[in-house]
């Protein structure tokens, strides 16, 4: 997994250990590690919404390398700049480290190795963006003529 490094791996093994049973899922783990919103529900209504405050290194860890998603090229790295376009960085790097915890906790629950194209479809994304580069060029006037390669 690119997006995490070796010091990631490090402290999640120090602080969890090889076995993660438990955490019944991967959404106990994360709430665990501070990274899910904490409703303040009273009479009906929410009064809070925001993550809990946690001493966690490997908290800390996992929300640095969520902000190094922003300069990968993979699925995760397109879906954080997407996040961060509609959320802003602070709520997208949470996010991207709800995302990591999740995607470490079942590696190591079911001994699997990472797999990115479970993450999305590299054909769907490419074509995502190419709809919206025609339409950024069509909005500036430009005419956009391909290169060679396919067209479509």
């Amino acid at each position: 997994m690119e997006e995490v490094s070796i010091q990631t791996v490090l402290a999640f093994l120090g602080k969890v250990g090889a076995d993660v049973e438990k955490f019944p899922s991967a959404e106990y783990f994360a709430s665990w590690l501070g990274l899910c919103r904490d409703n303040r529900i009273t009479g009906g209504r929410t009064h809070a919404a925001h993550t809990r405050k946690v001493n966690n290194r490997l908290a800390t860890a996992l929300r640095m390398a969520a902000q190094s998603l922003h300069r990968s090229k993979s699925a995760l790295g397109d879906w954080f700049r997407r996040l961060k376009s509609k959320l802003g960085t602070k709520a997208a790097v949470t996010a991207a480290a709800h995302k990591l915890a999740q995607i470490l906790w079942a590696m190591v629950k079911h001994r699997r190795a990472y797999n990115p194209e479970r993450l999305g479809n590299p054909q769907l994304a490419r074509a995502r963006k190419e709809r919206y580069l025609r339409r950024q060029a069509e909005q500036l006037v430009f005419n956009l003529t391909p290169v060679g390669g396919e067209v479509s």
